[in-house]
């Protein structure tokens, strides 16, 4: 199987001493360099815009990473906005978002029309049987809300890129509660008219977490990267104070992971959060929208502060 990130075999100790990248982390420690000063401007004047910077850093193994994640922001095709300030699209309800300018991916000629509705704290990529459907709009902040349609015969399989983003690049940091080095926190939660719901039935694996005071902060628990001892969601989470020292661990992501035919078998489940978890009572990308989003529930993987780059899965059988 070949990864994303680097080559499948790397020398990481005497002659002979061989490992497969693809089973081992990679541990980077402090700032990323800012390779991209901003992917996204807001063209509306708003408090709780955030630029989207993308940065790379090299890793104990030689790896460059690009942080908070690889993306194909720049060049896949930007969803259809269900809320988005910035491109003033504010309907009062569900009802009055019209679908007639949705385009449908056609996946299957045959298939069926499936109409979906996705938020994310706080960027998504979303792909059926491997193709891209499309990507979030606004990588950073403000909140969004994006409708998605496209056509499949069944069995498919959802797979979906999920990025908390960051203003200390490659630290999982932002500037808030009065300081520079406060963790972000994650989130993502979707429902598609095939009654296919974002909830603990979906797969769900991390690849970057940070920020560590430690690399072996990081357990891997069977399958979980489990950072559990220092909470899983705010206020319980507590943030180390190595600030532009801290570490950070990645895994090389399957250059194949959205594919149908990916073995996801060893992947956790999705674990399920509460908006207050999430911290959205407030946002009206997702409030202001409650039939969108019925029976569905936010999702991450095992740790919502501390994980900033998930990938999840969930295959609609026969």
């Amino acid at each position: 199987m070949a990864f994303a990130g680097g080559d499948l075999f790397a020398q990481s100790g005497g002659p002979g001493d061989t490992r497969q990248v693809g089973t081992k982390r990679m541990v980077t420690q402090g700032l990323a360099k800012t390779v991209n000063e901003n992917l996204f401007k807001c063209e509306v004047e708003l408090r709780n815009y955030r630029i989207s910077a993308v940065g790379t850093i090299a890793a104990d193994n030689g790896t460059v990473l690009t942080v908070p994640a690889q993306t194909a922001y720049q060049t896949g095709p930007k969803l259809v906005d269900l809320f988005n300030e910035c491109s003033k699209t504010t309907p009062a309800k569900l009802a009055d978002a019209s679908l007639e300018n949705v385009p449908v991916v056609e996946i299957d000629p045959d298939g069926e029309v499936i109409t979906g509705y996705v938020v994310a704290d706080d960027y998504f990529e979303l792909y059926v049987n491997g193709k891209l459907i499309g990507v979030d709009p606004i990588p950073f902040t403000p909140f969004n809300s994006a409708i998605v349609r496209f056509k499949a015969k069944r069995p498919y399989t959802y797979a979906l890129k999920a990025v908390d983003w960051e203003e200390r690049l490659g630290l999982g940091m932002e500037t808030n509660r009065g300081t520079d080095w406060h963790a972000g926190d994650g989130g993502l939660i979707a429902r598609f008219s095939d009654g296919t719901v974002t909830d603990s039935t979906w797969k769900a694996q991390s690849f970057y977490i940070a920020p560590l005071a430690r690399p072996d902060d990081v357990v891997e628990n069977g399958n979980v990267h489990d950072t559990g001892k220092f909470g899983r969601v705010y206020p319980i989470a507590k943030v180390p104070a190595c600030r532009d020292q801290c570490f950070a661990v990645h895994y090389p992501v399957p250059d194949d992971w959205a594919a149908p035919d990916f073995d996801d078998s060893n992947w956790p489940y999705a674990y399920e959060f509460t908006d207050e978890d999430v911290g959205v009572e407030h946002v009206p990308a997702y409030t202001r929208y409650p039939d969108a989003f019925t029976r569905a529930r936010w999702i991450w993987s095992y740790n919502l502060v501390f994980d900033n780059l998930v990938l999840v899965r969930k295959t609609v059988p026969r």
